[in-house]
């Protein structure tokens, strides 16, 4: 007979109530009301001591009892009926072997059942003569009883109380032997500890407060707190890996077709390798910063529990480079980033080797092109050496590096999203409340513009436009610029003559200069840097520069070292990011002013010539809207025929969206150049795949006039379409896509769903949402405006995804609506489990994604038919509440590893279980005894060499690993087992 029957046999026999007579009550003198002496295990047994309430005798007739209500029932015995009373003796004899244990309570349950179940064994006489069938059973069953026996020690409040005298003294013998190593190696440990006091403490200094760029004000701060000022924005990428939380293979993923989407500064829980995609002030670097200082926080920022204990090592690159030097290695890290600690010597390595690093290496695109395979061999030489157990985060502008650049590396390419309508109403809220009172009066104003006004909100779609759009909306008394260049000479006139002017401020520098002299200088810093591939030049340099062109500029009265420092201190565009370096505050002023230069030279080729180059692209939008109508036509026709001599279609692709992204920017322009650049547009419409439809969506508002409706077009073709309307963030857009709302295609309706977020929340569910067809459709509700439209809606689907945005009064509300097939449902910080879930009797599908805080039970779950169930964390009650779900076809249940002997138990009561989503060394705790004949497929990022998985999962048939890497130790893998 299999264990896993003989324990149902004995559980239904009520197993409990029997051993628990081998037990004294918590009678006064029995020493179990916490005192400090050890609880031995002889004084709690009711055979021994003074006081006895059963004899040996009776001790033999309860083992009698046990053996004899596991043999009850249908089917086979455990073992040949004449070998009854030899097995009855054998098993009394382990009890009573409790008794002659040296051992206290506290001690018996860190051993765990089977292991006192083995000391009772061993501490027995030898069953003489019995089967191999008989020795199985009575194995089994001791180890069964001590599980019962152990549950009753902890479940005394003496064993608590015991419970935290021996930790406390644990971690006092512990903390002893540390200081006694301490003082005998004082190099290492006391001054490691000491100095990553002191360097955790200046990182929180330097990376705790962000500039708001545009708060302008005379009442307003010129930096914020950035833990008010942070906001955690969205980050999109290809469905995660299995093989870590929030990486389960969930099935209904089909139906978020193109991306999933988490919180960007949660990313470095899912995935210990990140490549961060963004545009220009789309909040990479702040990112960085946030990261940074919730690792340096004690404790750690709410939701960043992960990166509790790490240290980090913050290197932009474009420090790192500044001269042209190599790319520092470890022990360099801290000199090269200008941090002014000096640690102890080989600090770094200690730090990486032990795997409690944060490295945010930040501005893949800052560098030049040419540069940035070497970068990559850097990175690659440190993943070698500390690839392990550290995470990793490197930044870059979309098109930077090509797509998988990094992902045999292991690493997961994330995009930061443009900011939705919800996220860029909340930055206008927290920016007016920083600006302070004077501010108040326009936050309503600008926030209706948002919402009314299209060429307003498709500026807005990051924190640096965002910011420039709330100062130029208060300095103008609620008037904007229509156009991203006003928008940005507007900027610029508010930088750099009206901001000190309107405040008071004189001349601290003896410089009074105006705007267009200033304008004049600052584009010679930024058009050197451009042209050189730089983002950070030398004082000197930049002072040579202004040295250079004051006489030409007539200013010859003012010293060049007054106007540099006048332009550092004063103009609100340049910096020192250290005492020997300048930059400008973000980059888009510097690629601004650079196009300006650029045009002022007629420096066209240099233009052309750098078409396909990433770091150019911005510049080139720029010099055609800062070019005259005759010399923005050269530029685009220059731009369509380099297109034309290019044999790659993905370059073809790229320098034609480039021209007609360009186009939107130029003020004036011939009919003949833009009928032609909608000519080719119209070429490369549809676009072939995800990649394609987002290029394309680049180009703006003018592609929805050019995309083809539904009429027509195959399935594939409709879901590119529609990916690339929904990545034009414009009300023209619900239009188009509303079109699409009843189309057969799931996928094409899923996208259609997925897009909700990046339109305002009430047209796009009236006009999209309220007309799809539910059929198999998953939707997805983000925040708590979503939850409302769909409540008004009164739609009720039978498949739904729940955010942790949604507040815990809307879950119930939704979950009281609805009678669900399919839920996912995430929680954050602070919320609670949905109780309403326990209504939800038809669900087939089940995923919850919450923080390891937030406590739930299997018990909690209702009784229906789960086929597929994924949790971000174990439950706090039984595994063996997994019994409750027969039908269970696919499992993904983390944070087991502790529980490890439990877990492998309950799986093996589930015959139907299929498939399996398991972390790299669940494998190596599975008991020998464990076989999971059922599981024909697995979920991991590894192959585990000492344990055959055919020996656990006999007819397993295929192995999923990590997306775009190759399977460790898949050699070790039979040939009948697919790896995909």
């Amino acid at each position: 007979m299999e264990p896993a029957l003989i324990g149902t046999r004995l559980a239904s026999a009520a197993i409990g109530p029997l051993l628990k007579k081998l037990l004294a009550g918590d009678a006064p003198g029995a020493g179990l009301t916490g005192q400090d002496r050890p609880v031995r295990l002889a004084s709690l047994l009711s055979f021994r001591g003074e006081k006895r309430t059963l004899t040996e005798k009776d001790v033999r007739r309860l083992a009698a009892t046990l053996v004899a209500r596991t043999c009850e029932g249908p089917g086979e015995r455990p073992f040949p009926a004449d070998e009854t009373e030899a097995v009855t003796d054998a098993l009394a004899a382990h009890l009573l072997a409790l008794g002659d244990l040296d051992m206290d309570d506290v001690q018996a349950v860190h051993l765990g059942h089977e292991a006192l179940a083995r000391r009772l064994r061993a501490a027995a006489p030898a069953p003489d003569g019995l089967s191999a069938d008989s020795v199985h059973y009575l194995e089994a069953t001791t180890a069964r009883a001590c599980r019962h026996i152990l549950e009753f020690f902890t479940s005394r409040p003496s064993f608590i109380a015991r419970t935290l005298v021996e930790q406390t003294r644990g971690q006092a013998a512990l903390a002893a032997k540390l200081d006694v190593v301490a003082v005998a190696n004082p190099g290492h440990l006391a001054e490691d500890a000491a100095f990553e006091h002191r360097y955790l403490a200046h990182l929180a200094r330097k990376h705790g407060h962000l500039t708001i760029h545009g708060v302008d004000l005379r009442d307003a701060a010129e930096e914020w707190p950035l833990d008010v000022a942070y906001l955690s924005l969205e980050a999109a990428g290809t469905p995660s890996d299995p093989g870590g939380p929030g990486s389960e293979p969930d099935p209904a993923a089909r139906d978020r077709q193109e991306h999933v989407s988490l919180r960007a500064d949660l990313a470095l829980a899912a995935h210990d390798r990140i490549l961060l995609r963004g545009q220009a002030g789309s909040g990479k670097t702040t990112l960085v910063q946030w990261l940074t200082v919730s690792a340096c926080g004690t404790p750690t920022a709410d939701g960043m529990d992960h990166l509790h204990g790490r240290v980090p090592f913050v290197l932009p690159l474009r420090t790192l480079t500044r001269h042209g030097e190599r790319l520092p290695e470890a022990e360099r890290f801290l000199s090269a980033a200008d941090c002014p600690l000096t640690p102890p010597d080989g600090w770094a390595d200690r730090v990486l080797a032990a795997g409690r690093g944060l490295v945010l290496v930040d501005g893949i695109d800052e560098i030049p092109e040419a540069e940035r395979g070497r970068a990559r061999d850097w990175l690659r030489g440190l993943l070698a050496a500390y690839g392990t157990g550290n995470r990793w985060l490197v930044t870059s502008r979309p098109t930077a590096v090509r797509d998988d650049w990094l992902a045999r590396d292991g690493f997961t390419e994330l995009t930061l999203s443009p900011m939705s309508p919800t996220e860029v109403a909340t930055f206008v809220r927290r920016w007016h409340r920083a600006a302070g009172p004077a501010a108040a009066p326009y936050e309503q104003q600008l926030l209706d513009s948002l919402r009314t006004t299209e060429h307003v909100a498709q500026l807005a779609t990051n924190p640096l436009m965002c910011g420039l759009i709330c100062a130029l909306h208060h300095d103008r008394r609620g008037y904007l610029p229509r156009g991203r260049k006003p928008l940005y000479d507007a900027a610029l006139s508010l930088l750099l003559a009206r901001r000190d002017r309107e405040r008071g401020v004189g001349a601290p520098y003896g410089v009074d200069l105006d705007e267009a002299p200033q304008i004049q200088l600052v584009q010679r810093l930024a058009y050197w840097l451009t042209l050189n591939d730089r983002f950070v030049m030398d004082r000197a340099h930049a002072r040579a520069l202004v040295t250079e062109a004051l006489p030409a500029m007539g200013l010859t009265d003012l010293t060049p070292d007054q106007v540099f420092t006048h332009l550092l201190h004063r103009s609100g565009l340049l910096r020192e990011p250290t005492a020997d370096t300048v930059d400008f505050v973000h980059r888009t002023f510097q690629d601004y002013l650079a196009a300006k230069a650029l045009v002022d030279h007629w420096d066209i080729g240099v233009l052309v010539r750098h078409a396909t180059d990433d770091r150019w692209e911005d510049v080139i939008r720029m010099a055609v809207g800062h070019a005259r109508p005759r010399e923005a036509a050269e530029i685009l026709r220059e731009l369509l025929s380099a297109a034309d001599v290019s044999d790659d279609r993905r370059t073809r692709l790229r320098l034609t969206l480039l021209a007609a992204t360009a186009l939107g920017h130029a003020t004036e322009v011939s009919q003949d150049v833009r009928e032609e650049i909608t000519q080719r547009t119209e070429e490369i419409i549809p676009p072939r795949d995800p990649d394609e439809a987002r290029e394309l969506a680049a180009a703006g508002r003018l592609v929805l006039d050019l995309l083809p409706g539904p009429e027509g077009l195959d399935d594939g073709t409709a879901e590119m379409v529609v990916i690339a309307a929904s990545h034009i963030p414009v009300d023209a857009a619900i239009p188009y896509l509303t079109r699409f709302a009843d189309h057969p295609s799931l996928d094409v309706r899923a996208q259609l769903v997925w897009a909700w977020k990046r339109f305002d929340t009430r047209p796009y569910a009236e006009e999209v949402i309220a007309r799809l067809d539910p059929t198999e459709l998953r939707y997805i509700v983000a925040d708590d405006a979503q939850a409302d439209e769909l409540l008004c809606l009164g739609l009720a689907p039978r498949r739904l995804e729940i955010g942790e945005g949604v507040g815990d009064d809307r879950v119930a509300a939704l979950l009281g609506r609805c009678d669900l097939t399919t839920l996912v449902v995430a929680r954050g910080a602070g919320q609670a489990f949905p109780a309403a879930l326990g209504r939800q009797q038809n669900l087939e599908e089940l995923s919850l994604l919450w923080m390891a805080v937030t406590p739930w039970k299997l018990a909690d779950l209702p009784p229906a038919p789960l086929r597929q169930l994924y949790a971000s964390h174990a439950p706090d009650d039984d595994l063996a509440g997994l019994a409750r779900f027969p039908d269970l076809r696919h499992l993904s249940l983390w944070g087991t590893w502790h529980r490890h002997e439990e877990y492998w138990r309950a799986l093996s009561l589930l015959s139907r279980l299929e498939s399996l989503v398991l972390a790299p060394h669940a494998v190596t705790l599975c008991p020998e005894d464990v076989v999971l004949p059922s599981v024909t497929s697995l979920h991991l990022q590894k192959v585990p060499p000492t344990v055959p998985l055919t020996r656990v999962f006999p007819r397993l048939r295929r192995v999923v690993g990590p997306r775009s890497l190759p399977l460790a130790g898949a050699e070790n893998l039979p040939p009948h087992i697919h790896v995909v």
